[in-house]
């Protein structure tokens, strides 16, 4: 293989993987821009969302109808997961200061992961996730995009679509454009505030379980610390792409899918990761409101 077939390899190797990362850190994005708040149990949820998945398709046999079904069921179940943790957890500490919910989202984090691996069904050691017959392959001068690429294209994109559709169109999304600008000024104007925040975690929510299967898919390995680096590396794509914008946490997700394949192929493994997080420290020295986002000066 030349370099060149190489390169492109990577590169959709890295699109792959941009667009789960992408998924993930719509949900980070969504809830800061609303709530500003950083979910960090937002990869614990994604990895609730791995294991419904896991426990769907290891019930039944696997066709591309089931396979859809735990996407269905997956989302749903973390939809619902994503609005108990906010009313439960968040919702009591509105108006309290940031550090509180920080340090709750953390305590959270800590919550779900440990008791996932205390849950019998769960518990601690990996388990191998299910997945499709690989019955299709394409094969684009030398370039080769497996079944599982396929999918995660697909999926990917027609989500983020149903998202734009949803945000722009509907009655919700421009509720949550409203509340993102000024909850203050949305409340007055006859906005249920927490119901559009509940609305935007079960959004969220529901994309990191369908960013888990297709993560799942392509790393057929699931276990309750696997939220951890595609939580924090989704968070550095949503810094990087402007926290709280979506079209931000789009490319932040892609860019940083493709930096960390290209530097895994043409650079060090080993190195791939110190170089995606120095990505995010070359982000906040220089341009800490990312890409597309707005320096917002608060008044004190």
């Amino acid at each position: 293989m030349g370099f060149f077939q190489e390169f492109m390899q990577q590169l959709v190797n890295g699109f792959s993987l941009g667009f789960i990362y992408a998924l993930i850190a719509l949900g980070y994005t969504m809830v800061y821009g609303i709530a500003k708040l950083i979910n960090f149990a937002h990869g614990e949820i994604l990895m609730f969302g791995a294991f419904v998945g896991f426990f769907v398709l290891t019930a039944v046999i696997i066709t591309p109808g089931t396979f859809l079904l735990s996407f269905v069921i997956a989302m749903a179940f973390c939809a619902i997961l994503g609005v108990i943790i906010e009313r439960t957890c968040y919702k009591p500490l509105r108006s309290a200061p940031r550090i509180n919910t920080l340090i709750t989202a953390i305590g959270v984090s800590l919550f779900l992961k440990n008791g996932a691996r205390v849950f019998p069904p769960i518990g601690p050691n990996p388990k191998q996730f299910p997945v499709l017959p690989n019955k299709l392959e394409l094969n684009l001068a030398g370039v080769h995009i497996n079944q599982t690429q396929i999918i995660i294209f697909i999926v990917s994109l027609g989500l983020m679509l149903a998202l734009n559709y949803i945000v722009n169109q509907t009655k919700i999304g421009k509720a949550m454009r409203a509340v993102s600008y000024d909850q203050g000024a949305a409340y007055l104007m006859g906005i249920n505030v927490n119901r559009i925040i509940s609305y935007t975690f079960a959004i969220g929510s529901a994309l990191a379980a369908a960013a888990a299967i297709l993560f799942a898919s392509a790393y057929p390995q699931v276990e309750p610390n696997m939220g951890l680096m595609p939580g924090i590396k989704a968070f550095v794509a949503a810094v990087l792409g402007g926290i709280g914008s979506i079209p931000g946490a789009m490319v932040g997700g892609l860019t940083l899918g493709i930096v960390e394949t290209l530097s895994k192929g043409f650079i060090s493994s080993e190195l791939a990761d110190a170089i995606v997080f120095g990505i995010l420290i070359v982000i906040l020295v220089v341009k800490p409101s990312g890409i597309f986002g707005q320096n917002i000066s608060e008044k004190v």
